[in-house]
């Protein structure tokens, strides 16, 4: 039977490239629910190509530019987050890829686990925001989530058979971003458009900035600490410029086991689809006759401070990464709008953090208030 997706975030870089898959494999996947954010002209162009039973756009001013679109097919069409939370719930989804950015996509995901859908994560937030409450009902519900990012996928794979095996530490590479090379002075002047020039990886406009701060570091180490169950201290950075390794385990024995490919996110996320089987992806394969060398180094929390951040919220623990996360949003989207700098960034995820009460074990609805103070704390930092 044909595997019936919900793609959350269709219309970004991860949910363009699910359906990249489904279009070479239409005999095993369909897509059943498209969702956007904003990008009505992109999702109404997809819904057309792949006929989904259900799309929708969260943006509800958009609402009747896509309902009109598509009224000649025999699509439904709603609008609004609440309408994202709820598509999941759906008998006919099997396969959930959580592919939304920020905190929006917590929601959906918990809607998802709560009715027994099959998770494909891609969403850092949702981890970064709730890891204890999505772990928690995960296990209620007997679901493992099957992560999508590269250097997740990576751990995940490699760990494949060696769950009753200790793990000494995860080693999660990063590709050190459009600055690895350049000086702290030398970063303090970076545009936007310097700091969207990713090296490896082809990436939404956030995502890229957090890979130029290192923050997206900062939040893999919050995501795995909750996808495997390893202390905080047990996760260790490497910056890898190459982007071929993506991620290692090393076991108790000193044994290090690897994941290697292309830069290429259309394979961890058909791996997601498909575990425990593999699929072929006609795309270029690792040579290693061509590799001239793999390098590593050490991350450099001076310049990258967004990293030590992440590290001391997880540390903190319970709404601090929330906060964080929050803080980090605004942040990031100041840069984008040049209101701040490079490094005004860090500046106001650091004084969020100070300036918001701290909360030991959150709720859902506590996490959801911790969001909206922070962001609003954020906003006001100058």
């Amino acid at each position: 039977m044909k595997k019936r997706l919900a793609i959350l975030g269709s219309t970004g870089s991860i949910g363009t490239q699910t359906l990249d898959i489904i279009s070479c494999y239409p005999d095993f996947f369909e897509a059943e629910v498209l969702t956007a954010n904003n990008n009505a002209e992109l999702l109404i162009t997809q819904a057309r190509k792949f006929n989904p039973n259900t799309v929708v756009i969260a943006n509800e001013d958009k609402y009747l530019q896509v309902k009109e679109a598509l009224s000649n097919l025999p699509i439904k069409v709603f609008a609004g987050n609440n309408s994202i939370a709820n598509v999941v719930e759906s008998d006919d989804v099997d396969i959930v890829i959580g592919a939304m950015v920020g905190f929006s996509g917590l929601i959906p995901i918990m809607h998802a686990l709560e009715y027994g859908k099959k998770i494909a994560l891609a969403n850092k937030e949702t981890l970064v925001v709730a890891g204890s409450l999505i772990k928690k009902l995960g296990e209620e519900k007997q679901i493992t989530i099957i992560p999508v990012d590269s250097e997740h996928s990576a751990i995940f794979q490699c760990l494949a058979g060696e769950y009753k095996n200790e793990i000494d530490k995860l080693i999660l590479t990063a590709s050190g971003g459009p600055f690895r090379t350049k000086t702290r002075e030398q970063i303090e002047k970076v545009t936007v458009k310097e700091a969207l020039n990713h090296p490896n990886w082809t990436m939404g406009a956030k995502v890229t900035i957090d890979s130029a701060t290192m923050m997206n570091k900062g939040l893999e180490v919050i995501e795995a600490h909750w996808l495997f169950d390893v202390p905080v201290s047990k996760i260790e950075v490497l910056v890898h410029p190459q982007s071929i390794v993506h991620s290692m385990v090393q076991f108790t024995d000193g044994s290090v086991k690897a994941q290697l490919g292309i830069p290429d996110m259309h394979l961890p996320i058909q791996y997601a689809l498909t575990y425990p089987e593999r699929l072929k992806i006609e795309s270029d394969k690792l040579d290693f006759v061509k590799l001239s060398q793999l390098t590593f180094e050490k991350p450099d929390t001076n310049k990258f401070p967004c990293l030590a951040l992440a590290y001391n919220a997880i540390e903190k623990g319970g709404n601090m990464p929330c906060v964080m996360n929050a803080a980090n949003e605004i942040a990031v989207q100041y840069f984008l709008n040049e209101k701040t700098t490079f490094y005004g960034i860090s500046k106001i995820i650091e004084e969020t953090i100070q300036k918001v009460s701290f909360i030991k074990n959150p709720s859902i609805n506590d996490l959801i208030a911790s969001d909206t103070e922070a962001r609003e704390v954020a906003k006001n930092i100058k």
